[in-house]
């Protein structure tokens, strides 16, 4: 009798010494506040990108330097090497293989609504989005996958968050759009505390490179 007392004491304690579970609302909050303190960032990715009118999808991946307010730069390494700089509301997008710069002029709405203003933390994620857990192919220990449904009308139906636990940093973030197409980020190598040069937010071309500037057309 005393054995059978003990362990079930011993069972007690045990399960009372184990963490609570976090909500979702709470580990987005925490995310929240994550990407609120970090000034900058650096992290390789793969993208790649399905689409309901191609079988097979497309895989890119490179580097990503962030800078706050809203300085985002992407340099692909392959399948092809091209380099996207986001700054001030303008997207510099520079295709070395066809030696052509292009600058496009992104609407507010739209810049608040795509990966970059997840990335920068703009804006508060519990009050854009409903989040459940979610759990899909991947994760492991340590690791919270999250479903963000829109709460007001978007591009997207749905997000898929993979997260880590620890420092609260995002490994992973799918979106889907109404068509039936997704768009997948996975991060790795992530780093803070950095101080990217101005330089990295610039695009520096050939003297021959054509420059297509659709910002005339768009701004009166």
């Amino acid at each position: 009798m005393k054995n059978a007392c003990s362990l079930l004491l011993l069972a007690a304690l045990a399960c009372a010494a184990l963490p609570a579970q976090e909500t979702p609302q709470a580990l987005l909050l925490r995310l929240e506040k994550s990407l609120a303190a970090i000034d900058a960032f650096q992290s390789d990715f793969e993208q790649s990108s399905y689409s309901q009118a191609v079988t097979k999808p497309l895989f890119q991946k490179g580097r990503l330097t962030f800078r706050k307010p809203d300085q985002m730069r992407w340099e692909y390494a392959a399948p092809e090497k091209n380099i996207y700089v986001f700054k001030d509301g303008l997207l510099l997008s520079y295709f070395p293989e066809d030696n052509q710069l292009w600058r496009q002029t992104i609407p507010k709405e739209k810049y608040e609504t795509e990966i970059l203003a997840l990335l920068a933390g703009r804006g508060s994620l519990t009050r854009k989005y409903a989040v459940e857990d979610s759990p899909f192919p991947g994760g492991g220990p340590g690791i919270a996958q999250l479903k963000l449904t829109p709460k007001e009308e978007s591009d997207y139906s749905y997000l898929l968050l993979e997260l880590d636990r620890t420092g609260v940093v995002i490994r992973k973030v799918i979106f889907f759009d109404w068509g039936g197409n997704k768009q997948e980020y996975v991060f790795s190598r992530f780093k803070t505390g950095i101080k990217p040069s101005d330089d990295l937010f610039q695009i520096k071309v050939p003297k021959d490179c054509e420059i297509i500037d659709e910002t005339r057309t768009v701004r009166k």
